[in-house]
């Protein structure tokens, strides 16, 4: 019963109470027409009475619980909404027939379900954007320094001693040619990021684009001794549709890291399966693996294995992360899967054409 006059409309809620009270007031008349011998009320007096206090009870309940909840519900409505309110709704127009204490308490949990969503989603952004700056700040300071102590040497008398003058500068050179390659990597993460770089999609043969990419990782590959090949069963000819030389540097990425990364005698294999309207395109290595708690976050920013090994190899750090989001532009994906000890396999779809 108490749910059932909680869930009632306001029109409802008017017409019940003047109901009520009309049939109070009638009752009243009644039993005070029976009891009093001088007060004599007919049945139609008494329907009479009961419409009369009807119709005023009902216009004045109304009136009120529509006043009261208009205020009430219009200061909810100031908070929740983004909006200015409606000319209607300033008017004070409102559906008195539904339910409209649910309508709005379930608008108001919608807002605080929203919010909460906002406040996780700022978090987040905040903790990345700290990590972010905390990262690109690290990976500037090692080469600024690095430039700034062989200047300053040389500015200190070594600029005049040929056996250490040149190599000084080489060192400066090489620091130099670092910063830069992190500078253009973030501008090019800030592009696919931002929409700002057009893809140039057209119709190619993969297995010749990675041939290209063999002939010019070849000698990389050999001062480790890796041999760079296809999946026996796995290395047929496809056309697919994507910007070419985006894919080109996607694949550069993927068979470097697996040079740098992999077993020294081991070897780097390309694989390719039709997938119906898509291409799957693998990249494995029989060499370390990865970690499973580092297998997450391979394709974020500046995030390194093993950093040790990875400054001494080089790189920028922000390699697979540029692949990432370069598969992303794509509107195709790209995974990784690893055993410690037996290698690492990078997968990334592709359109066929």
């Amino acid at each position: 019963m108490t749910s059932r006059f909680k869930n009632q409309s306001p029109q409802q809620l008017a017409l019940l109470t003047a109901f009520t009270s009309s049939a109070i007031v009638a009752f009243i008349l009644f039993a005070v027409s029976k009891v009093s011998e001088g007060v004599d009320i007919s049945n139609w007096g008494l329907v009479v009475v009961f419409v009369v206090v009807f119709t005023i009870s009902f216009l004045a309940n109304y009136f009120f619980i529509r006043y009261y909840i208009y205020r009430k519900i219009k200061l909810i409505y100031k908070v929740i909404h983004r909006h200015k309110l409606t000319t209607d709704f300033k008017a004070g127009k409102m559906k008195m027939s539904g339910n409209i204490l649910d309508e709005v308490d379930n608008e108001v949990d919608l807002w605080a379900e929203e919010r909460t969503r906002e406040l996780e989603a700022l978090e987040k952004l905040a903790a990345y954007r700290r990590r972010f700056i905390g990262d690109v700040s690290h990976e500037l300071k090692t080469p600024i320094f690095n430039i700034q102590g062989f200047i300053h040497t040389l500015l200190d008398g070594a600029l005049n001693d040929p056996e250490v003058n040149v190599m000084y500068l080489q060192r400066a050179a090489k620091n130099a040619d670092r910063l830069e390659a992190i500078v253009e990597d973030l501008e090019t993460i800030n592009k696919l990021e931002s929409g700002q770089m057009i893809l140039d999609l057209r119709e190619f043969d993969i297995r010749e684009l990675t041939d290209e990419v063999f002939s010019d990782l070849e000698i990389k590959a050999r001062e480790r001794n890796i041999r760079l090949t296809y999946k026996e069963g796995a290395n047929q000819h496809f056309r697919v549709r994507a910007d070419k030389e985006t894919i080109r540097q996607v694949l550069i990425n993927l068979v470097h890291n697996s040079i740098k990364y992999g077993r020294e005698g081991g070897t780097t294999k390309v694989s390719f399966y039709d997938m119906d309207a898509y291409l799957l395109l693998e990249v494995s290595d029989n060499g370390i693996g990865i970690q499973p708690e580092h297998l997450p976050h391979v394709f974020d920013r500046f995030y390194r294995v093993d950093k040790s090994r990875s400054r001494d190899v080089g790189g920028t750090g922000l390699g697979l992360s540029i692949v990432k989001h370069i598969m992303e532009a794509h509107k195709q994906t790209i995974n990784v899967r690893s055993n410690v000890g037996q290698g690492s396999t990078f997968g990334l779809t592709l359109e066929k054409a």
